[in-house]
């Protein structure tokens, strides 16, 4: 279904840096590697839509997505991000659904499924996991059962039940608790992802189209940078900000988030912010 059989398993391995199982020659299909795998794909790989930003197609066949993310270190959005990580979780061996979701984080706003994660099933019981929604995601599966509550680093998630089988997930901030998005239990695929992938990469009205976002969350901060804004936002709300100047972009899409751009790519990234971007 995800491909898997075509990924280059050593190369995404070392590319998030994962090193489980006692040096055992491949990960095993249990709850300890999916943790362990989840924590280091978000820590390596950002969220970032540079290629939208770019005016580009975005691809999500295998061999794309392992030369951009794996191969070149870039990072890339849900779509790109939880279709990797689910061709490399059914190459291990994990049971892996796609589901689509509502954000819920822009207010009371009913916005298109336009999200896409990803439910896992470990010995009977599922997961949910997503290692593409950017700065306020989560860091590790979450069971996917009504009033759970976990705590990730310094940060508290939660799943709540309503109508019709929809499952919200939730975080907690020092207003309380606040939706993130929520999601059916119908199956997806990948052939839904490029449906979406193709409304959040050319509609006008997507939040992704005409601007740079990139993002990385963390134990202790996640950190944004949308336009030319640089945030990091702290567990207890406070958050620092400040404004990138186009001469100081690459260095800091460098520094900050570990996107390393080839000159091509640096040239046209900074045009296009020069012309609105």
């Amino acid at each position: 279904m995800w491909s898997g059989e075509e990924l280059d398993l050593d190369a995404y391995l070392r590319r998030i840096g994962y090193g489980g199982n006692g040096g055992a020659e491949e990960p095993v299909p249990d709850l300890e590697t999916l943790r362990a795998l989840h924590r280091a794909h978000v820590a390596a790989i950002p969220f970032e839509n540079l290629e939208v930003a770019l005016g580009r197609p975005v691809p999500l066949d295998l061999k794309s997505l392992q030369a951009k993310l794996v191969g070149r270190r870039r990072g890339g959005y849900c779509y790109e991000q939880n279709s990797l990580f689910a061709a490399a979780l059914e190459r291990i061996g994990f049971a892996v659904e796609g589901r689509g979701a509502r954000n819920r984080t822009r207010g009371t706003a009913l916005l298109p499924v336009t999200h896409a994660l990803l439910v896992v099933t470990v010995d009977g019981e599922p997961w949910l996991c997503d290692t593409g929604f950017g700065a306020q995601g989560i860091l590790e599966p979450v069971p996917l059962r009504a009033g759970v509550r976990v705590e990730q680093g310094a940060w508290s998630f939660g799943i709540e039940a309503e109508d019709e089988g929809i499952l919200v997930l939730r975080t907690l901030r020092p207003e309380g608790w606040v939706d993130l998005y929520a999601f059916a239990p119908q199956r997806l695929y990948p052939g839904d992802f490029t449906v979406m992938n193709h409304y959040s990469s050319t509609h006008p009205r997507s939040s992704f189209v005409g601007q740079v976002v990139v993002q990385r969350p963390g134990e202790r901060t996640r950190v944004r940078l949308v336009r030319d804004e640089l945030t990091v936002t702290s567990p207890d709300g406070a958050r620092e900000l400040r404004r990138v100047p186009e001469g100081e972009l690459v260095q800091v899409l460098d520094s900050v988030f570990g996107i390393e751009l080839d000159a091509e790519d640096r040239a046209q990234l900074v045009r296009a912010v020069s012309a609105g971007a």
